[in-house]
């Protein structure tokens, strides 16, 4: 006697393709990309000279002109600063795909990459419209009454400039992420194969338009 099994064919979702290796680069880059503003800053605090700011002005600011306020508060900047760039690793490592386990009532669960696209995009704009249109953008329509450009700006303007790779960075990366995420490899079983219900597994990769074709 045959039996039919009503249950619907097996199948089963492969990881997503690895990142390319200009997309990892360009990861990486980013995370670095904060660095040399940070020293900078603290740098300033401790006194060594910068040229355009002197220490002395920038304590002003602070209460009782406090070096320790002063210097937990360019740490707190930078350390922001520094974990915002390093969630773009997120997008090319595997803790882009599944929450860490660390992570209280989220860790193990899958990532859902259309919330990450979405964060990481609006990240990217946020990030080009300040440092290229406010940040420099400032700096270059700003009235200086010295035309030519002393040692000191020219630091200033060396440990800032970095912080334009972010945002265009970023957004490469991104694109790169959903690109990945949409020519997912799946293995499914085709049930017309083999005469006795039974299957075959077949590679396909889904375009993200609905279509597919045999890998």
């Amino acid at each position: 006697m045959t039996t039919t099994d009503p249950s619907p064919p097996a199948s089963r979702v492969l990881p997503v393709p690895p990142p390319p290796r200009w997309a990892v680069r360009a990861a990486r880059i980013v995370v670095w990309s904060t660095v040399p503003s940070g020293v900078w800053r603290i740098a300033l605090v401790l006194g060594v000279p910068v040229g355009v700011m002197e220490r002395e002005e920038f304590l002003a600011a602070f209460p009782d002109n406090s070096v320790f306020i002063a210097l937990t508060y360019v740490l707190l900047i930078g350390a922001l600063t520094e974990a915002a760039s390093y969630l773009t690793l997120g997008l090319v490592r595997p803790w882009g795909e599944v929450m860490p386990r660390w992570i209280p009532m989220l860790g193990g669960r899958p990532v859902d990459h259309r919330i990450a696209v979405v964060v990481a995009s609006l990240g990217a704009f946020v990030v080009t419209f300040l440092w290229w249109v406010l940040f420099f953008g400032g700096l270059l329509t700003s009235p200086s009454p010295d035309p030519g450009i002393s040692a000191g700006e020219a630091l200033f303007v060396a440990a800032y400039a970095p912080l334009l790779l972010w945002g265009p960075l970023l957004a490469a990366v991104t694109w790169s992420y959903h690109r990945r995420h949409k020519a997912r490899p799946c293995t499914r079983r085709d049930p017309g194969s083999v005469a006795d219900g039974g299957g075959i597994d077949t590679t396909t990769v889904v375009d993200g338009r609905g279509g597919a074709w045999p890998g």
